[in-house]
């Protein structure tokens, strides 16, 4: 495990804690998630559910290994309570992902001020360029 400035790197975090060289409060495992509290929560109950099959991104997981993850999470923000909550997953270093293998926060949003702030900037489309992208993106699913 190497460290900077004292410190774990990132990328290494998650598999630190899953092997336990670092202490978790683990919610959750079978062979494929694992699912803790986070330790610098945005909200009481905020929780990490990650497939054990190492990816950096959502792409890179096979996808047996996804089918158990949005499980996980709805059983605990039913255990926490959760009335109003996000799921949040972030692939790439410009999408936020500061941890290179693939996991989700599950975070409680029980009030305006505590959980994940989002601003989603709409803007309108041009319709036959949606329709271009539409056509596009089926004929490659």
């Amino acid at each position: 495990m190497q460290k900077e400035g004292g410190r774990i790197r990132a990328e290494e975090k998650e598999l630190t804690i899953r092997t336990g060289d670092i202490p978790s409060f683990k919610l959750f495992e079978n062979e494929k998630v694992f699912a803790f509290l986070d330790i610098n929560p945005l909200s009481r109950g905020h929780s990490l559910v990650i497939p054990k099959f190492h990816g950096e991104k959502l792409h890179d997981i096979p996808d047996d290994s996804l089918n158990e993850i949005l499980p996980v999470a709805k059983k605990i923000a039913q255990a926490v309570g959760a009335k109003d909550y996000n799921i949040l997953q972030n692939n790439g270093a410009i999408a936020h992902q500061v941890v290179p293998h693939v996991h989700f926060h599950m975070i409680p949003k029980p009030n305006e001020t505590e959980g994940l702030g989002v601003k989603w900037p709409m803007q309108e489309t041009d319709m036959d360029k949606l329709k271009a992208l539409f056509e596009d993106i089926k004929s490659k699913m």
